[in-house]
């Protein structure tokens, strides 16, 4: 059974910055798109970021030019580098890859 795993979520202030894992097993990302989605509390899920296997990224219009998004393939893992964050950003990020999305995610909260 594939497993998707992220780390570092925590709580920041407004203007901080926050770095994502998702680390991949077992399983060969190196041929599949993969992403970051969030869910805040009442709100639908949105997608945040994606990079393709041949590593062209799209960001949501909230997020762009303060997220990017990049991958490892021989580690099997995905980041997403988090910066200049908002009390908006508080939410809870999950990865995915191709279809898969996790059900595990991690914490980000940033106070103001």
């Amino acid at each position: 059974q594939v497993q998707l795993v992220e780390s570092g979520g925590g709580l920041v202030q407004a203007g901080g910055s926050l770095r994502l894992s998702c680390a991949v097993s077992p399983f060969t990302i190196r041929f599949y798109t993969t992403g970051w989605y969030r869910q805040a509390p009442g709100k639908q899920r949105e997608l945040v970021a994606t990079i393709t296997s041949t590593h062209v990224t799209n960001y949501a219009d909230s997020v762009r030019g303060r997220f990017t998004i990049s991958r490892d393939n021989a580690k099997n893992t995905v980041y997403l580098q988090m910066n200049s964050l908002k009390p908006e950003d508080t939410a809870v990020y999950y990865c995915s890859v191709d279809s898969m999305i996790s059900t595990q995610g991690t914490q980000v909260t940033v106070s103001s």
